[in-house]
């Protein structure tokens, strides 16, 4: 992939850890989050394993509020910074995840970011299939653009989050109207299709293609197999899009991931179109590895990197 921005982070070091926390995640994130594991207990798993990764953020303090029509979760750190926030979409293959989940990594981004983050209910899979998901998103969005100027709202998300943030953006764009200030996604899922996944030789500690498949399978809008139709016909696929209208763009991704290969097309793609595109690859690490901020050097650096792109984000 040749994208200008490219940065390549260093040898994450503490293999130790590292090796400690692979066979954990290969056990019981990519040994229990598949089929015929129940969609219910694959959430409740993922729940504990995402509670485990780090204690919650002590300097910040959480809140309910509704915005347009959608429950969110606020994460209000001391010391914010007034008039900007970050709306952020949890992961979980629209399946799976929750404010809840995430609030460990939310609660460290926030102490780091200095933002308000809003982390919406948005309605998942398959009890209420895509494009809902999106829909939900678009709400929050609208909301937020009567409170806060469009030049301060950043959106980010991981993995499916990271699709949701793409999606709304472009479905914004289309019905021309404001756009946030910036994206950020975190391995994220950008291909529905997922027909060219990244085979990374050490192996994927987290994701498992049969859960992916359940995944197409489960959240699609149509019953049954997602097929080419359905996803062009439902705005799913943001590389099949005009991704010329994005806001600039920061990807971080693992070099051991099976969606690695979404973030390096989306960003040869997006660059292509003339976006500003901040493409980071971590070697050694897997699927969000940001959770095990406080535990990972590495993770805890490409937070102060997201930090960084706000910061100069937010100057312009």
């Amino acid at each position: 992939m040749n994208v200008t921005g490219e940065f390549i982070a260093q040898d994450p070091g503490q293999p130790l850890l590292r090796g400690f926390l692979r066979a954990n995640l290969r056990l019981f994130f990519r040994g229990l989050i598949q089929p015929p594991t129940p969609i219910a207990v694959q959430r409740g798993i993922l729940e504990l394993l995402c509670a485990s990764c780090r204690p919650f953020a002590r300097r910040v303090r959480r809140r309910e509020a509704t915005l347009g029509g959608i429950r969110c979760e606020w994460h209000n750190p001391e010391g914010a910074i007034g008039g900007s926030l970050l709306l952020y979409l949890h992961g979980g293959g629209f399946l799976l995840g929750s404010p809840r989940s995430h609030r460990p990594l939310c609660g460290a981004l926030a102490e780091r970011v200095k933002l308000p983050i809003c982390v919406p209910h948005y309605r998942r899979s398959p009890e209420n299939r895509l494009p809902a998901a999106v829909d939900d998103v678009l709400a929050v969005c609208r909301a937020l653009h009567e409170r806060y100027p469009y030049t301060r709202i950043f959106i980010g998300g991981d993995s499916a989050g990271g699709h949701l943030a793409l999606c709304a953006t472009l479905a914004l764009a289309k019905n021309n109207e404001p756009l946030p200030a910036a994206l950020i996604c975190l391995s994220p899922l950008v291909d529905p299709r997922c027909d060219q996944m990244h085979q990374p030789p050490a192996g994927d500690p987290m994701l498992n293609p049969r859960w992916l498949k359940q995944v197409q399978s489960l959240s699609s809008p149509t019953p049954g197999e997602l097929t080419e139709e359905v996803i062009l016909q439902s705005g799913l696929s943001p590389l099949d899009m005009d991704l010329s209208v994005l806001p600039p763009l920061l990807l971080q991704t693992g070099e051991d991931e099976l969606l690695r290969n979404d973030s390096l097309r989306l960003a040869e793609q997006a660059q292509k179109a003339g976006v500003q595109v901040q493409l980071e690859r971590y070697p050694k690490l897997w699927h969000v590895f940001h959770f095990h901020t406080g535990l990972l050097k590495q993770s805890d650096f490409a937070i102060g990197r997201i930090v960084d792109f706000l910061k100069q984000q937010a100057m312009h």
